[in-house]
């Protein structure tokens, strides 16, 4: 029996094996094993060759614009960016990854326009692992769905879970740490319902023999076993909703309503055309704010302070952080900063590396000579 086939019995077998306390061990023995060999055969379907889509990151963030084919994602990547993707209107247009650069307040922002998803991806359909790949060293994922269908949501982001994307949740606070001896131990804080036996079982199953386990709250079994697992991708994402022009006043509660459904809030999705150019300055918005991006004015020597260039950093980003994106003599021979903006108390504030910076700070960075 192969892989595939193997996978296909442990799936019957989960959905067919009624969850509760008495089963919650073999279920968790089940998904351990389902979880190995899916990885298993990932890794021989990449040892296997293929052309695949590994695309070079550039600018200072990424974003994976996925969707079903046709749904408009080369044209919107052609309103937004530079690139020059083929479109058309019948399916699998595009053809390639096709990365296009967004340049938004200062910021270079790769757009990745990837081969239209179709359900199966995760199981190799359409070339579908190497445009997961391509999703997976994304910094956003942005779904492009149509205003007609929106059900399409459902599907791609069970592709996207099923090939190891946890789209906008925080990783499972487990830590194992392998010992040598005293088989495995376990601690659970007080909250924690998943039982002991379960998590020995998991881990078992993952090949450990002697560990210490620590969790602290409560967890699913499939989040343990992501903890376990470690090779995990976690996300942001964001909805935008194309094809909006095409719909009349008396359908948009129809199309919100399908939004909720799927505990997604209508007023956080972004309704565009992007063949009419509509909603595009909400969406690049929209994108900053996702990404959390921070615009930090330099003070150059001689020069003044560059407004038109800004240095782009992730929100929560210190003056080592901008040291260490110029390069050069700055993070070496660092003596002090100044900073005006949100986050000084007073103007030019003197302060050292650990200084978090605000959106539209100004910073003069003070060298050693």
């Amino acid at each position: 029996m192969g892989l595939e086939e193997e996978i296909d019995e442990l799936r019957e077998e989960i959905a067919n094996t009624p969850y509760n306390k008495a089963t919650e061990s073999h279920i968790g023995r089940l998904k351990a094993k389902l979880a190995e060999k899916k990885e298993k055969l990932e890794n021989q379907s990449s040892a296997g060759g293929g052309q695949g889509y590994a695309v070079e990151k550039h600018g200072d963030a990424s974003v994976a614009l996925v969707g079903f084919p046709s749904v408009g994602k080369s044209t919107l990547i052609n309103a937004l960016t530079n690139a020059d993707s083929e479109t058309g209107s019948y399916d699998f247009t595009t053809l390639d990854v096709n990365p296009g650069m967004l340049k938004y307040n200062g910021a270079n922002i790769q757009l990745l326009d990837v081969p239209g998803l179709i359900e199966g991806a995760a199981g190799g359909r359409g070339g579908g692992k190497e445009v997961l790949s391509v999703v997976r060293t994304a910094d956003l994922v942005v779904f492009l769905l149509s205003v007609f269908e929106i059900e399409h949501y459902d599907r791609l982001s069970e592709e996207l879970y099923a090939t190891n994307i946890r789209l906008d949740k925080e990783p499972p606070n487990i830590n194992v740490r392998k010992t040598h001896k005293d088989g495995i131990q376990v601690t659970l804080g007080d909250d924690v319902s998943i039982g002991e036996d379960t998590v020995k079982d998991v881990l078992r199953e993952h090949g450990y023999v002697n560990a210490k386990v620590t969790i602290p709250h409560d967890v699913t079994i499939d989040e343990l076993i992501d903890g376990v697992m470690d090779n995990r991708e976690y996300l942001p994402s964001m909805v935008a909703v194309n094809k909006a022009d095409l719909i009349d006043r008396d359908y948009l509660p129809t199309v919100k309503e399908e939004l909720r459904e799927r505990d997604l809030d209508p007023e956080e999705c972004v309704f565009i055309s992007a063949e009419k150019e509509r909603g595009l300055d909400g969406l690049k918005e929209r994108l900053w704010e996702e990404l959390g991006l921070i615009r930090i004015y330099m003070d150059k020597p001689g020069r003044g302070v560059d407004y038109e260039e800004p240095l782009i950093l992730y929100e929560g980003a210190t003056v080592e952080d901008a040291c260490k994106k110029i390069g050069g003599q700055f993070e070496d021979r660092f003596k002090f900063a100044r900073v005006s903006g949100e986050s000084a108390e007073h103007e030019d504030q003197q302060v050292g590396k650990t200084h978090e910076l605000a959106d539209e700070d100004v910073l003069r960075i003070v060298a050693r000579k």
